[in-house]
């Protein structure tokens, strides 16, 4: 099954990028900014976190807690756009292990290798739906924090690549594993199949963001 999409994570939604960083990793976080923790330590499915950045990046970045603050802090607006997020499914042919290095490596070659700052969470190992989060950074990175928003990350152009080379980079994985499966970006339509589309949790997900049963303000 091929899923990989794209979403924005903004305050004219109700959602904050330490809520959602926190639901990703299954950790507590606290907004400095409203005062707010966001706590998930107890969520299930959560086979690990990690972060992704730049060879140059400051300590700091590495630090949960500290990098999504410091996205939060930057932004000033009531609606502001604050970080961007991927939702994929993973191939359930693959280990723990392979899982993690393919995303690893695809996050390396098509993110960081940008300049972008990637929170990467997996999710439901044991289940029929292994998949990933990938938060990511808007604004180049500097050593005492984050810059002006790189504009050009936003073209549609940027999105499409991702998701040939996620496909790229899974049937890699596949194949290494002695795998003859294979994942295809292309659309159902455009590959010729008369098959409905799925519809992957999204929503859902926001809401239990928004709800932060954790929260203690």
């Amino acid at each position: 099954m091929y899923h990989f999409s794209a979403q924005v994570i903004s305050r004219k939604s109700g959602r904050s990028a330490t809520a959602a960083a926190a639901y990703r990793a299954g950790e507590e976080v606290t907004d400095h900014r409203t005062g707010e923790v966001h706590d998930y330590s107890r969520k299930g499915g959560v086979v690990g976190a990690s972060i992704l950045a730049p060879a140059d990046a400051p300590a700091w970045v590495f630090d949960r807690e500290q990098l999504w603050n410091q996205v939060e802090a930057k932004e000033r607006r009531k609606d502001a756009q604050l970080c961007r997020e991927i939702d994929a499914a993973l191939p359930v042919e693959l280990d723990e292990h392979q899982r993690i290095e393919a995303v690893r490596q695809f996050v390396e070659a098509e993110m960081v290798s940008r300049g972008m700052v990637a929170d990467v969470a997996f999710h439901d190992f044991d289940s029929g739906n292994p998949h990933c989060h990938i938060m990511l950074s808007m604004r180049h990175l500097e050593p005492e924090g984050f810059g002006a928003k790189n504009r050009d990350w936003n073209d549609r152009s940027v999105l499409n690549g991702w998701r040939e080379k996620w496909a790229e980079h899974m049937n890699k994985a596949l194949e290494l594993a002695g795998e003859e499966k294979r994942i295809d970006h292309r659309s159902y339509a455009d590959q010729g199949l008369d098959y409905e589309p799925t519809w992957h949790m999204g929503p859902a997900v926001a809401a239990m963001e928004r709800r932060s049963p954790g929260s203690t303000a």
